[in-house]
């Protein structure tokens, strides 16, 4: 029975089989002990390597070798044991344990010899790390010894170093306690300071008080007459009675007086008969009492006397200057009730009374012609409509309206009436400078003797204080969307002086009501569903609208509705100007979306009309260009750079309508931007007076915690949409230029572009002069 041997069991090799030891003779026994050690010296003498072919070929002729001696000695053997009389059995069970044993010898060789090749591995191994660990000793040593050569070489630069620190640290310590003694005076300047802010504030109302007062007191101008007349009259009336009981009380002091010399002949007369009589010394010191308190009446009694001349004598004199006042305020009265524009009273009154008057058109209480010339009585700030309103106050609307019917005869009117609608208005609602723009270019319009006012979404985040006599009219507008029709309230209310409408729509979508102005999926159809609604309620009212002025794609749907829709109803007065403040937005979306408000879809959808250049969408700033009387923007320079590439796609319908696009560049409102009366401001200046800057920067400068070591720092201001309209790169250089030159930056704005956004936040990283913060 054969047993295969694996490397590593070669004790198990050997087990496999073993024969008897009384089946093997003494030669036998010989022989095999020979054989292995023969072979193992042969092997033994060899180097431990792998096994090649050629060593194999010689193990193979070894072991025949052996073989073939071993069949020699077996016949040998088998000679000798036939003479012997030995059964040949045996003889072959030994030589199959003889074959087996030199297959064993082979395996423990191949053992060895791969145990050889470990061993040989783990010693270069061995040998590979104690190289590098001398190696790594000798570096210690070197590094030991450089460090040792710096430390002595070193040792005298760090004496000297260390005293120069010490001399600095005494020297920080001084600075340390003069800028602790600094930050109390601060401290205290501080608390100064918030002491004058609180008066500031407490003035800032007063102000405020005495300008409501001023208008009051400007409303009340006219009766001020009559009342002041009635007032001066019954003050004489109250000095003459009073100048009456003075000369009662003249009269009872004179009988008291007379009194007085009653009882002094009675006192004399006391003193006579008590000095007959010779009294006691009791009586005496009674009578001397007397006397005492006599003397004291009579003091008392003159100084009185002296005190009524003289109040006597004011009341003459006052009764004179209050005759001579009186006489002066009725000249005056007469002289004002003689003018005829109340050039005094300010737009807020004016605008109130144009929104009265358009309240009672819209609610049916006075006919449309009617209102149309007091809407021109109000503009040209009629007297007699103030004369009738002030005179109205405490009566009933109805009083009041027919009081205002009677000036209701044909003028001529000598200024326009213009109408904007838009989608803001600073400072009720305002997202960018579309904002202001609505609310300076009205008062400036206003300012030239022309009726304004304004359109507006009631938007549930507007600045609800803002407004003044904000207030519902009692009307609902009916106007169609999306095939139905849906009722709008109408608020009013005067910004800045100008009247405005508010449409709150009653629509289930709650169109304004999102807590945002824009960014909303539905943008397209809650500004169409606004224009409607706006040129619905100028139809109703009756107006005979000069101008009506829309603002970007938002109330661009006013132009093809107008002309295609309430012309044809008879509302033809007025004439369109459509103004693009910027042509990145232009409302796009698909064709069948403009039926919802009512525009003819196959009508409108063509390359000349509002099918957009680029996208084969409808276009509503394309419409807008197209059905506009004329067309604006904000700037010559912008209105070229539109023509071309900054059009956005509409370059060639603006090349087609040239003759009626102009750039017009935006003004400024004075009034607002007045560094002598803006209430934002930390400290008001003016050209003439120019501390209050300074004290701004650095008051700008410690909200937005940035350095304020060095007060005549440049510190530049940028507020803008970072969006590559506006010239990104540049805003990089300008940021980059003024770090450089060792300034300060602060921008306002913020990108829909993540990586410009990204950018920005990391240069405000990157720079400590450097400030961003994200508004828009």
């Amino acid at each position: 029975m054969a047993c295969s041997a694996a490397p590593g069991a070669e004790a198990t090799a050997l087990l496999c089989r073993r024969p008897a030891p009384s089946s093997i003779s003494g030669r036998n026994r010989l022989a095999v002990s020979r054989r292995p050690r023969h072979r193992n010296l042969r092997t033994g003498a060899q180097p431990p390597q792998q096994s090649t072919p050629s060593a194999n070929y010689r193990n193979r002729v070894n072991i025949q070798r052996d073989r073939a001696g071993a069949s020699s000695d077996d016949e040998h053997q088998q000679k000798s044991e036939d003479e012997n009389g030995l059964p040949n059995i045996q003889l072959e069970d030994l030589v199959e344990m003889i074959q087996n044993t030199e297959k064993n010898i082979l395996l423990l060789n191949q053992a060895r010899l791969q145990a050889l090749e470990r061993a040989d591995k783990i010693i270069k191994e061995k040998e590979a790390l104690q190289q590098e660990i001398n190696n790594l000793e000798i570096k210690l040593s070197e590094t030991g010894a450089q460090s040792e050569l710096s430390s002595k070489g070193m040792s005298d630069a760090e004496a000297l170093e260390f005293d120069v620190l010490k001399e600095e640290n005494m020297l920080l310590k001084d600075d340390i306690t003069f800028f602790k003694e600094k930050l109390i005076e601060i401290t205290e300047t501080e608390e100064s300071l918030f002491k004058l802010e609180k008066e500031r504030a407490l003035l800032d109302a007063s102000l405020r008080e005495l300008e409501c007062a001023f208008i009051a007191a400007q409303s009340d101008m006219l009766k001020l007459g009559p009342m002041q007349h009635d007032a001066w009259w019954e003050k004489v009336e109250n000095l003459e009675e009073l100048l009456e009981s003075t000369a009662n009380q003249v009269e009872h002091a004179a009988l008291i007086l007379d009194g007085y010399h009653d009882f002094q002949d009675k006192v004399d007369k006391l003193e006579a008969s008590l000095g007959a009589t010779n009294i006691s010394e009791f009586c005496l010191y009674l009578v001397d009492l007397l006397k005492k308190r006599v003397k004291s009446i009579e003091e008392r009694f003159q100084a009185c006397n002296r005190e009524m001349h003289s109040q006597i004598e004011l009341y003459e004199h006052s009764i004179v200057e209050f005759h001579d006042t009186l006489s002066k305020l009725i000249k005056e009265s007469e002289k004002k009730s003689m003018e005829h524009y109340a050039e005094g009273m300010p737009s807020e009154f004016w605008s109130r009374i144009s929104l009265l008057i358009d309240g009672w058109s819209l609610e049916k209480k006075i006919a449309n012609n009617d209102a149309n010339i007091l809407r021109e009585m109000a503009w040209k700030r009629d007297n007699r409509l103030r004369e009738a309103y002030l005179s109205s106050r405490g009566k009933s609307e109805r009083e009041l309206i027919d009081s205002f019917l009677k000036m209701a005869l044909p003028g001529t009117s000598s200024g326009l009436h213009i109408v904007h609608i838009a989608a803001e208005m600073a400072p009720v609602a305002k997202v960018g400078g579309l904002a202001d723009v609505i609310a300076g270019l009205g008062k400036a319009l206003q300012k030239k003797g022309n009726l304004v006012e304004i359109i507006l979404p009631k938007y549930d985040c507007m600045q609800h204080n803002q407004i003044n006599n904000l207030k519902v009219l009692d009307v609902v507008v009916q106007s169609y969307f999306e095939g139905n029709m849906f009722a709008n309230k109408i608020w009013t209310g005067t910004v800045e002086g100008l009247p405005v409408y508010f449409i709150e729509p009653q629509h289930p979508g709650k169109f304004f009501w999102r807590a945002q102005y824009y960014g909303e999926h539905d943008d397209f159809k809650r500004f169409s569903y606004f224009s409607r609604v706006a040129l619905e309620l100028l139809y109703q009212s009756g107006k005979k609208v000069d101008i009506i002025h829309c603002h970007d794609w938002q109330t661009a749907f006013v132009a093809p509705l107008y002309w295609d829709v309430y012309a044809n109803l008879g509302f033809n007065s007025a004439r369109i100007c459509f103004t693009c403040h910027n042509f990145e937005y232009q409302g796009t979306a698909p064709a069948q979306d403009l039926a919802y408000c009512g525009l003819d879809v196959e009508h409108l959808d063509r390359a000349d009309r509002m099918r957009d250049n680029s996208h084969g969408r409808i276009n509503v700033v394309k419409g807008a260009i197209v059905y506009s009387n004329i067309v604006t923007t904000v700037s010559p320079t912008y209105a070229q750079e539109v023509r071309s590439e900054g059009g956005r796609g509409l370059q060639d319908t603006l090349k087609i309508h040239s003759k009626k696009f102009v750039g017009i560049l935006n003004g400024i409102d004075t009034d607002t931007w007045n560094p002598s009366t803006d209430r934002f401001l930390k400290v008001q200046y003016s050209a003439n007076d120019l501390y209050g800057k300074s004290a701004n920067k650095a008051a700008l400068r410690k909200q937005l915690k940035m350095s304020s070591a060095n007060a005549s720092q440049p510190l530049v201001g940028c507020i803008t949409r970072l969006v590559p309209q506006k010239g990104v790169h540049l805003i990089r250089h300008a940021i980059y230029k003024t770090a450089e030159l060792g300034g300060q930056f602060i921008l306002l704005g913020s990108s829909p572009v993540p990586n410009i956004q990204r950018e920005f936040e990391g240069l405000q990283t990157n720079f400590r002069t450097i400030t961003i913060s994200g508004c828009f």
